[in-house]
């Protein structure tokens, strides 16, 4: 039986696209307390199919798929650049296709608009009512409204009429950031892209008998296997070490191990390879927001999938990936070591490298040490570093790294960062090593 919170959930995914969601509503017609109605329909916004406007309200939205990631809604551009609805509120769950800002005459403007678009204008009233007319959405910048005309013809075509009080360059700023960052987590490997379905995952049920987890094993050479209930939630799992001379007829629930970490669809690969590589374990149960099984993922594919990443190209650079970029690799006397000048994006408010900075790039030596000695993957575990004078803006300073303890599972890196010839930072880096 699903609990009230559950119901809620549902109830929501089976709201057509663009419907209103109000807490004192859904609290009347399921019978539940505006609490539950409210944390339910949060956790459905958390969950990408509900968005929240100040001054309109709760909508149903369409849940993007992962390969449409970098598109919006028209009701998350409101959210983006803080803006007011005014007119055509019921459009507002609609994916904008890509924007345009009207710097230019009417006719030429007119060519570059396409359904579904959003022109970002300023206070040009009639340009309003043309862009509407072609199938698009109105941004207005500069806090400007518009002609009444233009508001009943928004309302008439569904077309959302936004305005905001930023300039034209900032708002563009401003969405071109938040389609940048729905790239950069395009490229990133979540559980959902591995997962091993359910109706390919071998399980138990907490009534079976132990034989049948010897069953499972002949037949898949597997020895680690999800337990689930009555209402398929995931209530433990059971190993080889479970049942090692335990009688063939004792159910599984007797022997299984409880409170199983479990892992959901939207998790990173690489959270999951940490818990996996930390724990010493090699399947994870994928759960849903219910504690349901989905599927499971092992290790094997965990480190596949990790391994084909390295090799594919980043559509969206993190500031990671700015800071390493710049990174230089030379050799000397006294061996390998790496070097790059400090930029102004590396630096605090007082014009001295950040410690955030200056973290990256002992973590980054030491990693580059230890992969060069040992050809596989490794998760960091653990970091001391020590901060001895700050760095100025425009220096160059290089890196050495000094293994100096490793092992088949692990690895110890002394790192130290110099400023000319003085030492800057010190770090002790330990990490778990993955065999490819």
């Amino acid at each position: 039986m699903p609990t009230k919170h559950e119901q809620i959930i549902r109830h929501i995914e089976d709201l057509d696209v663009g419907a209103k969601i109000s807490v004192r509503q859904i609290a009347k017609d399921l019978t539940v307390s505006e609490g539950t109605a409210y944390r339910a329909i949060k956790e459905a916004e958390n969950l990408g199919f509900v968005s929240t406007i100040e001054r309109v309200g709760t909508i149903r939205i369409k849940k993007k798929q992962k390969e449409n990631i970098e598109k919006l809604t028209f009701a998350e551009v409101v959210n983006i650049v803080d803006g007011q609805v005014l007119g055509g509120r019921n459009g507002l769950h609609k994916t904008l296709t890509k924007f345009v800002i009207g710097a230019m005459k009417l006719e030429a403007m007119m060519r570059y608009i396409d359904v579904d678009s959003l022109v970002i204008i300023g206070n040009r009233e009639k340009a309003h009512e043309l862009v509407l007319e072609a199938g698009a959405a109105v941004l207005i910048t500069g806090g400007f409204d518009t002609t009444e005309d233009a508001k009943r013809l928004a309302d008439e075509m569904e077309l959302p009429i936004i305005s905001t009080s930023y300039d034209t360059f900032t708002v563009a700023t401003m969405i071109n950031r938040a389609i940048y960052d729905r790239l950069i987590k395009k490229e990133i490997l979540l559980v959902s892209d591995i997962l091993i379905p359910l109706h390919d995952t071998f399980y138990l049920q907490t009534n079976d008998p132990i034989s049948r987890w010897h069953e499972l094993n002949e037949q898949t050479k597997h020895n680690r296997y999800p337990v689930i209930d009555e209402q398929m939630k995931v209530v433990g799992v059971v190993t080889a070490k479970d049942i090692i001379d335990r009688p063939h007829d004792w159910p599984v629930e007797k022997v299984m191990t409880r409170h199983p970490i479990t892992v959901g669809i939207r998790t990173s690969v690489t959270n999951s390879a940490h818990q996996m590589v930390w724990e010493g374990i090699e399947m994870l149960p994928v759960i849903d927001q219910y504690g349901r099984l989905l599927g499971i993922i092992s290790r094997q594919d965990v480190l596949k999938a990790l391994q084909l990443a390295n090799r594919q190209p980043q559509v969206g650079e993190t500031f990671d990936d700015l800071i390493t970029g710049q990174i230089k690799t030379a050799e000397d006397e006294r061996g390998q070591y790496l070097s790059l000048e400090v930029s102004p994006q590396m630096t605090n408010f007082m014009g001295t490298a950040s410690s955030g900075v200056l973290t990256t790039l002992l973590v980054e030596g030491a990693t580059r040490m230890l992969r060069h000695m040992k050809k596989g993957d490794l998760v960091i575990e653990n970091v001391s570093i020590y901060f001895i004078k700050p760095v100025q803006i425009e220096s160059t300073i290089t890196i050495r790294a000094n293994v100096f303890d490793v092992g088949r599972k692990f690895g110890k890196v002394d790192v130290e960062m110099y400023q000319g010839t003085q030492i800057v930072a010190k770090a002790l880096v330990t990490s778990q090593l993955i065999d490819r």
